[in-house]
């Protein structure tokens, strides 16, 4: 009989778990939903009550710390969240998350050590570097281009690295990178404000770059990949008497990227350059050149172009939606 009554009372217990597990995802979708319409006051009334429910679910103390955050009440975030850091109970998100709150609380120091704790743990989190090489950038700290570029290796498909890095490049004399990673990245992230920033920036990087007649003119601290690079784009420098706008661009970077596939591909194989080589096989890469440079020289100019080449522009569009893009390992050259 007591065996009967045990087991019934494990039973019983086991259903009373499973119920309030059932009843915390129900709660916790309900204030993503909140969260989702920017209520945020509502979601954190009704993920507090989900985590008295489910003690220790990560994913409702996340959603529950940046709502928190979201609402500026920082201190609540940062008590929400910091047992899950300091028991070390916490994913790369987590330590995003607290990273950003004590940010917030003006604790620098404080986010800086979590930020060097998280990567320790998650070496491959591209959000990690990225962060922490954006509070490094807050404080004037030149250094935070390494962070970016030490998430640019590790974590090749993240976003955010290469628009720093191509930021950060522009303003220096070294503009291979700012419009390498900068064109990696509107591949990456292609419709958003960032993309249109980035655009700018590029059509400007190509004529920062062509300032100067001989781009070998100084080559002594670059690397193999990048004394190729300036090579073949020494070699446009006929093209640019016409000046620099989307005609030109298309015409410079074809020739380019003809001349890169017979001489460097097989030395440096990189999914920039060959997604390029793609657009001209299928005939898309004058549509591709008019998408980053068009808009940025003259957007009536651009509308203009995209009227008088529908079919063009939307068999580029179609390509962008089924080919993504993603840079794989081991293509880090820099």
């Amino acid at each position: 009989m007591k065996k009967i009554l045990l087991a019934s009372g494990f039973c019983f217990l086991s259903v009373f778990v499973f119920a309030q597990s059932e009843d915390a995802e129900k709660l916790h979708e309900n204030a993503k939903a909140f969260m989702r319409q920017g209520d945020y006051a509502n979601a954190s009334l009704i993920l507090a009550r989900a985590l008295i429910q489910a003690p220790g679910n990560l994913g409702i103390i996340k959603d529950l710390a940046f709502d928190y955050y979201l609402q500026k009440e920082n201190a609540k975030a940062l008590e929400t969240i910091k047992p899950s850091l300091e028991n070390d109970n916490a994913d790369d998100q987590a330590y995003q998350i607290g990273g950003t709150i004590y940010r917030a609380l003006g604790q620098q120091k404080e986010a800086e050590k979590l930020y060097k704790k998280a990567i320790k743990i998650f070496p491959k989190s591209g959000s990690l570097y990225n962060d922490y090489g954006e509070m490094l950038w807050v404080g004037h700290d030149f250094s935070a281009i390494k962070q970016w570029e030490d998430g640019i290796k590790q974590d090749p498909a993240f976003a955010g690295n290469y628009y720093n890095a191509s930021k950060y490049y522009f303003l220096t004399t070294d503009k291979i990178w700012c419009l390498v990673y900068g064109e990696i990245f509107i591949n990456l992230e292609s419709f958003t404000s960032r993309t249109a920033e980035i655009k700018n920036i590029l059509l400007d990087g190509y004529k920062k770059l062509f300032a100067d007649p001989d781009l070998l003119s100084n080559t002594k601290d670059k690397n193999s990949f990048e004394v190729a690079y300036l090579t073949t784009m020494n070699k446009q420098n006929n093209v640019v008497i016409n000046g620099l706008n989307a005609e030109t661009l298309t015409m410079l970077r074809t020739r380019f990227i003809l001349d890169w596939d017979q001489t460097y591909a097989k030395k440096f194989p990189f999914r920039l350059f060959e997604r390029q080589e793609q657009y001209l096989q299928d005939g898309l890469f004058p549509a591709y050149n008019q998408w980053i440079f068009g808009a940025s020289q003259n957007l009536a100019g651009y509308q203009n172009w995209i009227s008088t080449h529908a079919e063009e522009y939307a068999a580029f569009n179609k390509f962008q939606q089924v080919r993504i893009f993603k840079v794989p390992d081991g293509q880090y050259y820099h």
